[in-house]
């Protein structure tokens, strides 16, 4: 998935700005995910390990992610040793969450 073309037409990020946003993501999920989970189709959950800096590096993500792409909804809870993400979409953007969770898998894989 090298390719951006399953970001959608609604997301705001300058075109230019798309790569170094998606390596951001890709970094997070190949250093830090832990298990990947579809608890519903439109629903996406990631655990991710949590250490120093990790919290806020997630919410400084999915703060800039929400104003580019609000069709995402994220929802992060903070435990111990664990980070959960929970990224939720509407039916129209189905395919855009599948898009990225063939791509955490694949980013998480290369731990």
């Amino acid at each position: 998935m090298s390719g951006l073309a399953w970001v959608p037409q609604s997301c705001t990020l300058p075109t230019e700005e798309r790569p170094l946003r998606v390596a951001e993501w890709d970094a997070l999920f190949a250093e830090r995910l832990v298990s990947l989970s579809r608890p519903q189709p439109l629903h996406l959950r990631l655990d991710l390990a949590a250490g120093k800096g990790i919290q806020g590096r997630v919410h400084d993500l999915v703060e800039r992610e929400s104003v580019c792409c609000s069709f995402f909804t994220f929802t992060t809870t903070a435990g111990q040793d664990l980070i959960r993400l929970d990224i939720s979409v509407d039916q129209a953007y189905a395919a855009v969450l599948d898009a990225l969770a063939a791509r955490t898998a694949a980013a998480g894989e290369q731990r």
